[in-house]
């Protein structure tokens, strides 16, 4: 069955979205789905697919591609729904990890597309970009107190530490958890996360408390 998915657009993935805690709800819309119910494959995109498109944000820094990366998360996903085991992780594990690897995808094609591209670039687009309104992730990221220039240092990391970091703090992900989606295993997820925490400190003197509870509290949490 062909699932038609809804996109979120750049935008609506911030928007405020019911949180379903039943996981008694999410085995019914599976099963449902699973058997072509296009209303319950519905239901699970509306209460995943805003985390799957902040956490692709976070990876791509790209509202645009961030979408992209959601929307053929959702349309593997909800086409191999019975490829999903339950007893080895929880759904939106089983989600962070497809849209992982289309992630990763995406990086590698438009990497090699950016190399000519990059020689066209159009005269107006620095000054589209002076009067642009901010974007939702830098608004979401301004909420919790992590300021432009340490969100543009987590960018600059090497692909492996900005997902891990990505992944412990968009995701709110345990150390199991971004281990299975990044394929890297738990400990080698906490060394990442480590290792990505000490780039930044390197990097960036952070000023106000904000940003410096931020990393001291990525520092010292606990799986």
């Amino acid at each position: 069955m062909a699932y038609r998915v809804k996109t979120l657009g750049p935008h609506n993935g911030f928007l405020p979205v019911t949180v379903y805690n039943s996981n008694e709800r999410l085995t019914d819309w599976l099963a449902a789905a699973g058997n072509g119910d296009e209303a319950a494959a519905e239901a699970i995109y509306r209460r995943f697919a805003p985390a799957v498109f902040r956490l692709a944000a976070g990876l791509l820094n790209d509202a645009d591609d961030a979408d992209e990366v959601t929307q053929d998360t959702f349309v593997y996903a909800l086409r191999n729904l019975r490829r999903y085991d339950p007893s080895k992780s929880a759904f939106q594990t089983w989600l962070f990890t497809i849209a992982i690897s289309r992630y990763r995808n995406k990086r590698r094609r438009k990497w090699l597309a950016s190399i000519p591209l990059l020689w066209f670039a159009r005269e107006e687009s620095a000054e589209a970009h002076k009067h642009a309104p901010a974007r939702p992730l830098e608004d979401w990221l301004a909420a919790r107190g992590v300021r432009r220039e340490l969100w543009a240092e987590v960018q600059s990391l090497s692909p492996k530490l900005r997902e891990a970091i990505v992944l412990r703090f968009v995701g709110a992900m345990g150390y199991a958890q971004i281990g299975e989606a990044a394929g890297c295993g738990a400990k080698a997820a906490e060394s990442r996360v480590r290792a990505a925490i000490a780039a930044l400190r390197r990097r960036l003197i952070v000023e106000g408390n904000a940003g410096r509870e931020w990393l001291e509290a990525l520092e010292s949490s606990q799986q």
